[in-house]
């Protein structure tokens, strides 16, 4: 599966085009990790526990995104996008979108 950015993929022509294709994941913040957040506040430095928290978001939304395209019978994905919202307090969630088409 290609998963693009662009609105196309270089040097391929899309060939058909099945629709916007999504995945999402609402992750909610872990007590560790908030408590070294807040220790991590008063000396500065990046919250590591954060970060693998939004890169395991982001990884799983693409995942079910292409799981849903290579359903539809895509072979790529473009223009793909992330979004996120507040679902409750501590939790949050992390969407994926895009357009799934066929190249060759």
């Amino acid at each position: 599966m290609i998963l693009t950015n662009v609105g196309s993929v270089p040097g391929k022509n899309i060939v058909e085009h099945f629709g916007i294709v999504q995945g999402s994941t609402v992750r909610a913040k872990h007590l560790g990790r908030d408590l070294m957040a807040g220790l991590k506040n008063l000396v500065g430095g990046e919250l590591k526990g954060y970060t693998e928290l939004l890169q395991d978001a982001r990884s799983e939304a693409m995942q079910r995104m292409s799981t849903q395209a290579e359903q539809m019978g895509a072979n790529a994905v473009v223009n793909i996008r992330f979004a996120t919202s507040s679902v409750a307090q501590g939790a949050a969630e992390l969407f994926a979108y895009g357009t799934a088409v066929r190249v060759e």
